[in-house]
Parts: structure tokens; sequence; C-alpha cells
């Protein structure tokens, strides 16, 4: 499995193209814009693209992902349906915030404990609501590799005040749902640098051990 990270959109979100080295086949995760960058970097990766996947339903992390699955013609798998409300309101958030944005219909919603197919790769989907109702989080447990989307940041967690968050959900999915998964678990955030759970549970001031203890 190899992945990279390429920052789209004004908020610079983490979309990740992830691919299996011996198919080549890949998939974007949270393909929010800059539709030609991301195709862009595809191309240069060598991957072909087999379909999108979506941790949640905001607009910088998904307001796209609908018209490059009509373009290309792929496939969107994910959220979870409990963020079809984030997802409806795509068009109006993308009027708000200057952002080309569409409303669309997942080919399948996810639910925790669902796997993802990517070429010869198999992730589990883990949901963690908490940021939004419906996020879910991508793991590949024989690389000991996640994509969490906005969940967990370096030294951070994902902002619960937008509608429908709530942060003792949130602290949860973390300490409930991504610790058992073991510390030496290496994480994509949906923005900002790679860390790995150990170290946000040693350093992070809002889910390390000593923050909650």
């Amino acid at each position: 499995m190899r992945a990279a990270i390429i920052p789209v959109t004004p908020l610079q979100q983490n979309c990740s193209l992830i691919w299996c080295t011996r198919t080549m086949k890949g998939a974007l995760v949270d393909p929010g814009g800059d539709l030609d960058r991301l195709k862009a970097a595809v191309a240069k990766a060598g991957v072909t693209l087999e379909k999108l996947l979506v941790t949640h339903g905001h607009l910088d992390h998904c307001g796209q992902a609908g018209m490059l699955a009509r373009e290309l013609g792929l496939p969107i798998e994910g959220p979870h349906e409990a963020d079809r409300f984030w997802i409806s309101r795509l068009g109006e958030d993308g009027g708000k915030y200057g952002m080309q944005a569409e409303v669309f219909e997942p080919d399948r919603w996810l639910l925790d404990g669902d796997t993802v197919t990517v070429g010869d790769l198999t992730l589990e989907v883990i949901h963690c609501p908490g940021h939004t109702p419906g996020h879910v989080v991508f793991f590949h447990r024989p690389s000991n590799f996640a994509i969490v989307g906005d969940v967990l940041f370096q030294g951070s967690i994902g902002r619960t005040d937008f509608p429908m968050g709530n942060h003792q959900d949130l602290i949860d999915a973390i300490t409930r749902k991504l610790w058992p998964l073991g510390n030496d678990v290496t994480f994509i955030p949906g923005h900002g640098p790679t860390s790995t759970f150990g170290r946000e549970r040693q350093t992070n001031a809002f889910v390390s051990d000593y923050a909650l203890s």
C-alpha cells in the first residue's frame, strides 16, 4: 500500500491518494476540490482510480466528489448515512465559502464494521461520530495506517461546535475505537501533518492519557 497527500481547497484539506502497489488501482479519499490538481497527482503516480471514498460530509472534504465521480465514472463510498444532512447542504455551504460544491448521493453508505476494497487492499470502516454524526475512519490493519478525516489531528481534535456535533461522542470515538488499534498506527488527518496514535496519547492536549485522567 502507498499513500500520498494532496492538499485541496482554501482550507488546505488533506485529500489522500491511496493505492495497491500490486494492481496500481487506487482511490481518492475526500476529493473536496481542486480536481485538476488531483487528476494530475493520480496521473503522476501511474494509478488507475477505482473509486472515491469520503470520511464525512463537510464541504472541504467532499464538495466536488460528485463532480469528479460523474466525470470519471467512479462510485463513491462513504460516509455513514447520518451525514446526509451535511451532504444535502453542500451547494448552500459552497456559496457561503465561495467554493463550487454539489450535492451527491453516495453509491454506498458505510456502517461501522464494513470494509472497502482498493485493488487487493481491504480497509476497515470505523464509525467515529462527534465532529459530524456520520464521520468514518478508514483503517488498513496490515500497514497500521489510518485516514481519520477531522476526528483527530496532530495536537488537536475535530471541532464539535458545528450543527450535530457532539464533543463527548468525539472523545469516546477516539479513545474507545481508535486507541485500541495500537500506538504504532500512523494516521493522515484531514488537515496538517501526520502523526501516530501513540504520540497523540502522550502529547495531545485534548485526548492524551494525561489530559483524560
